[in-house]
This record gives structure tokens, sequence and C-alpha cells, in this order.
């Protein structure tokens, strides 16, 4: 299930899912202890009137739901043409507190006086955990309901018209036959039970008394913290100084820090403006306040995958802030190179995917292969940190930057990159592909190699460090000699996908034609843009998936994952469609990158979300959505094509 609302103040992560429910709650890392992840968990929604309850997600309700142009505030319109009620949410987390905000707008659409009463439903499994160790209590002094477990603590409450929630209960669920405490609210009232522990949630109920055609408000939200103290402190804030100052604070912070999206934004078309502005949301959403820059915090794929994508990894990290840094935004990019810093092995390496908090994520790369041991890396990683910094350096014109980052980090990675050659071609030793499926030399690895040490040259000789700046300039032009040498397939008019070394030293090329390495030989600098290869290996795109007029892309010719029978070659990647649309840009096909980003925009619903991947057949979002990544080469296409614009204004 898709996420068409994430919010998020680096903290305190909130998704909410197509029925406008909380259906994702991460705290205190982006993407890490997702403390209501699973169908039993989101936070359930419920309306009583005329004697009968319905809740959001009984799929008699028609919901829509969307993201504010100038905040991340998300707005979710939920009509019950039955009951005759209409329901508007207005949510943010605060920008400077750890508190999910809700403000729940509730009209009577009938010609009558009626009772309705506005129940929400809270299930935590706190610190992620599946073992039944919560404790959930109603606090009479604070007029909240506190679920905690540890050093995890939440803190649920409301007001409307400046009074309370008038009843409450809390309870069990999911264990020893118990559904959980919304099955109370069936007749319109809650048992108000004050205490329970093991595997615990709550409801809460709001009642109001609505003329014919007339609404009310009220307020609700839930304040998180690593201590009790903490979060009743967030709690009190709230009461404080009231609901409405606090939304209107976050609403200003997110203007300020759109100023520089805004300014480039401008340039664009109404719907291109909405979707960048969007996006450039997005991407700072799932930027923890210590780095991490996670690519997905949809858990839909927990439901039938083992894993999600609630990680790091320095790649899509360093995909992910290029907008940013292009944007001139300096706090995310820099707090993302410490974090990956503070994860370099000591050999100069970036490992697969990393958690929130910096510990190695999951993987499944082995250091065993058959010709050699080698540690369990994709070699892009490191390489495109390391030329992401080099962009960030050159446009910050920061000298204290290399002071920071150039002997333990620039350097550090530099020196690993020039070691890991392969003696035998001049290119570089296998390790994973970007896709994280073969062990190869690949050419979108080697062009992200070469291009990293051609930057990295120039840091070099900026610091004054002239020896390593030889050194990594002539393996780099090594590198690129070997690889006009080897890389493109004169037979298929392509490059090579890579190159499998055999333990019998023998090589096996790899034919199948992949986007990436199309992208990466252009982009890095690894082939001339306008040269053979690079023109021969886009027709050979044309001809394999754009045939029959199709503008959206597999990764690469008979891609397998997530694929079902109406996919042809592959699901749609909107990156792998984007990066075309910049080639297209590049060479001056502006026709092409024109239909790629009319055909991108046709397959957006009002949420404006982009996900990993779309089904060819039916459009229908497949695998994560928002992906991180997505949203990053879209703003990253928008702004090829403001400077492209620019460019040739001035020239």
């Amino acid at each position: 299930m898709a996420r068409p609302i994430v919010l998020s103040n680096g903290e305190l992560h909130v998704g909410i899912n197509k029925y406008g429910l909380v259906h994702d709650l991460y705290f205190p890392y982006v993407g890490l202890e997702n403390h209501c992840a699973g169908k039993d968990l989101r936070h359930k929604v419920g309306v009583w009137v005329d004697g009968s309850i319905s809740w959001l997600d009984d799929d008699s309700w028609r919901v829509d739901s969307w993201t504010a142009e100038g905040a991340l505030i998300g707005h979710t319109r939920a009509v019950h043409e039955q009951h005759g009620i209409l329901l508007e949410f207005s949510d943010t987390v605060d920008a400077e507190m750890n508190v999910f905000l809700r403000s729940i707008h509730v009209v009577n659409l009938e010609n009558r006086k009626r009772d309705v009463r506005i129940f929400t439903h809270q299930a935590f499994v706190i610190g992620d955990s599946r073992s039944n160790t919560d404790t959930a209590q109603f606090l009479p002094d604070s007029q909240a309901v506190l679920h905690y477990r540890g050093r995890r603590a939440f803190v649920i409450s409301g007001e409307q018209n400046g009074q309370p929630f008038d009843q409450h209960a809390i309870g069990l669920f999911g264990i020893e036959g118990h559904e959980g405490t919304y099955r109370d609210a069936e007749d319109g009232n809650l048992s108000g039970s004050n205490v329970e522990h093991g595997r615990v949630d709550s409801t809460l109920r709001f009642a109001m008394s609505l003329d014919a055609f007339d609404s009310g408000r009220l307020h609700y939200w839930i304040a998180a913290g690593v201590s009790t103290r903490e979060a009743l402190s967030a709690h009190k804030v709230i009461q404080d100084q009231g609901f409405n100052p606090r939304l209107h604070s976050t609403a200003v912070w997110w203007h300020d820090w759109l100023l520089p999206v805004h300014a480039v934004a401008a340039k664009l078309d109404t719907e291109q403006r909405k979707l960048f502005t969007h996006s450039a949301l997005v991407v700072k959403a799932h930027i923890d306040k210590r780095g991490a820059v996670i690519a997905s915090t949809d858990t839909a794929m927990l439901n039938y995958s083992r894993d999600a994508y609630g990680y790091c990894w320095p790649r899509d990290g360093a995909y992910a802030l290029w907008p940013l840094i292009r944007l001139g935004y300096s706090e995310e990019p820099r707090r993302f190179f410490e974090f990956t810093r503070r994860g370099l092995h000591q050999n100069g390496y970036l490992m697969h995917k990393y958690r929130a908090d910096g510990a190695l994520g999951s993987s499944w790369h082995p250091y065993v292969h058959e010709r050699e041991n080698s540690p369990p890396i994709q070699e892009d990683e490191t390489a495109l940190v390391l030329f992401m910094f080099g962009q960030f350096y050159s446009i910050q014109k920061d000298t204290t930057l290399l002071d920071e980052f150039y002997d333990d980090f620039v350097k550090k990675m530099a020196d690993f990159l020039v070691g890991y050659i392969d003696s035998s071609t001049g290119l570089p030793k296998p390790s994973y592909d970007l896709w994280e499926e073969q062990y190869l030399t690949s050419t979108y690895t080697t062009a992200v190699v070469y291009g990293s040490l051609q930057i990295a040259a120039e840091m070099a000789e900026e610091y004054g460090d002239a020896d390593s700046a030889v050194k990594w300039r002539v393996a780099s032009d090594d590198m690129c000699a070997s690889a006009h040498k080897y890389l493109f397939n004169e037979t298929r008019g392509h490059f090579y996908k890579g190159i499998h070394l055999q333990a019998d030293g023998s090589r096996r090329f790899d034919e199948t034609i992949d986007l990436s390495t199309f992208f990466g030989a252009y982009m890095f600098g690894l082939f001339p843009l306008e040269g053979n290869e690079i023109t021969q290996s886009f027709k050979a795109i044309e001809a394999l998936f754009m045939q029959d007029g199709s503008l959206g892309l597999p990764r690469y010719e008979g891609d397998n994952y997530n694929r079902n029978s109406d996919s042809g070659q592959g699901n749609y990647w909107f990156i792998a469609s984007l990066w075309v649309a910049q080639y297209a840009r590049e060479v001056g096909s502006l026709t092409l990158h024109g239909k790629i980003l009319d055909w991108l925009h046709s397959k957006v619903d009002t949420s404006l979300m982009l996900a990993e991947q779309i089904n060819p057949a039916t459009s229908s979002a497949i695998s994560v959505s928002p992906l991180v990544w997505s949203h990053a080469e879209y703003m990253t296409t928008q702004l090829d094509s403001i400077d492209s614009t620019q460019d040739k204004h001035h020239g």
C-alpha cells in the first residue's frame, strides 16, 4: 500500500495510508523503529452517527489525499455518502517538537441536526518489537493517554472547543482473543478502562452536536519522547500554546525551508512546479537529522517480503541530495557526508546499506566468491558519495570542507578506489552492480569510479596534495582507456552490462542492455556525449524498448524484479525514463525530453507520489511509494532543463 502522505521533522516520521490513517510512525530515527508497522497497527478513525459506526478503512468511504504545495502538511478528504458525513484532515509533524498534529473538520451533509461521535484508535508495538510488554495508562491530570515501553513514550490527546476528549478506553489487541478497543466504540460509547499492559491499544471519543449542514472541528495529537517526561512536556506545550499556533509555526518553517525550491520552481509550468516542490518535500521528509537519507519509509513490502526500504543506501542518499546540493542547501548534504564518514570502513569503502543510527543494514552479499574473497560491497556507492562530495565542495566553495573531510574521507575513499583495480583489465575489480544482483565489473561502476577519481584529483590539487592528485588522475585516465578497449559491444551497438571474471582467469561479457550502463557512461564522462558509442547505445535502447512509442522503460532487458505476465521486458522505472529524458535534453532532443515528462505526469495521481516502478499494463504502483530516488531524479531532470535554458539565454 502506497503512502500518499509522508510527514517528518527528521526524528518523528509519520506515513499516512490511502484511508487517511497513520500507518507508519518512526521515532526517534527516520526509517528506524516503526512503532506502527502492520495492518493491525494502523490507527483507525471512526464516525458514529444515527446509531451505527463506520471506520475509514472499511472501504465505505471515498478518500482523497494530497500534500500542501508550500509545506509538509497533508490533507485528506473522506466522504461517506450513506451517512452524510464529510471529514477533512490537516496533518503535520511539528517542525520543532516531536508531535504529530491532526486537525479534523467534521461536516454534517444532511439537512437535520445530528449527534456525531468521532473515535480515534491508537495501536503501537513500541520499539518495533513483537513482544507483549507495552503499557498504556489514562493520565487524568494531563487529560491524555500514555503508551510507553522502555525509552519510548507516546502521549495521545486532543481537544474540541477547548475541552478534552470526553471518553476513553484502554485494552488489549491481537492476543487472548481481543481484537482491540475500537470494538468498544461500536455502540457509540467507551468503557473508561484506565490501564493495561501487554499488547495494548487505546481509543478516544470526541462527541459533537451538529445542526443541519453544520460543521465542527477537533484537534488531536501524539507527542513522542525518549522518556515519559519528554513526551508529556511536548504535550503540555500544545496545551499551553494552542494547536493552531503550532500548526502555523510549522507551516512558516516549511515556507522558509522551501525558498530556494520556490525560486527555481517559478520557472516551470504549473503542473511541473507542483511535482517539483512536492518532490523536494518528499526528499526532505526522508532525511534523518543525523544525516541518513532513507530510501523509502513505506513498509507495505513487509507484508510480502523479508525486509523493506527503511535504510540508507549511500548511492540513493547521494542521488537524493544532488538536487538539494544544486539548489544551494548545505546542512542536509554536510550531515549526510558526516554520516557516511562515520560508516566508512577502515579500508576506505562504504558497505551495502546502513540503518539510520549508523549500524550496518541487512545484506545478502557474501565475502566469498568463486574467484576470490572480497568485501560485500557495491563499489559504485563509495565512488558516488566521493563524486557528490566533490560536487558539493565545488558549489559551496567552502575551503573548510576540505580541511574537515579530506584526510579521513576523500583520501581514504580515493585510495581505496585506486587500489581496487584488476591488473588484467585495468578496470575496477568485481563488486555487486547498482541493482544489487550481479557480482561483476560493471560499466556503470567503472564510469562512477572514473568520475570520482577525476574530481578527487581536483580536490587534491586544491588541498595541496600533488602526489595524490597525480596518482588518482593517472589511474582514472588508464581506467578510461581500458573502458574504451573492453566495455563497448560492437555487435549489439551498446555497452556491455559488465564483465564476469571467471575462476580460470577467462572473461565472460554480459551483453544485457542496461539503462544504467548508458546513463553512467555519458553522465560521468567515461565516454563523450556526442561520441559514436553513446549515440549507438541510445539507438539500441530505442530499438529494444521504445519501438511502440513507449516512454516507460525498465532497468534492463528481461528485468524480473516484481515482474508479471504483462510487464514485457520488465516494469517501468521512473528513474530509467528520467535518465533518457536527461540525455535527450543534453543532446537537444527537446521533443523527446518533453514527451517523457508529460508521460510521467500522466502516471501520477493527486497525491503526487512517485513509486519505484509501475505496472506497464495498469500503471499501478509496484514496490514502495514514494521512492526518494524517483523524486530526486525528477528534480534533477527539471534542474537540467532550467540550467540549460539559462545557459542558452546568457550565451
